[in-house]
């Protein structure tokens, strides 16, 4: 299930408050800033801090 594209517009990253760009092969919500994935679990995002993952040095540039 796809999440709303209204809804992934209005969420930013719960740690630095920055937008998130949406991963649709991961199905995940990246914060570049802070270097993490948030999962998007049955079309909701999960933006809690410690069910995010971190990003690798690869995925952060």
């Amino acid at each position: 299930m796809e999440p709303d594209p209204k809804l992934l517009a209005m969420l930013v990253c719960p740690v630095t408050r920055m937008s998130l760009v949406h991963d649709r092969a991961k199905n995940e919500l990246i914060s570049k800033a802070v270097g993490l994935a948030y999962p998007i679990r049955g079309g909701v995002p999960v933006m809690l801090e410690g069910e995010a993952r971190e990003l690798s040095e690869a995925e952060r540039s």
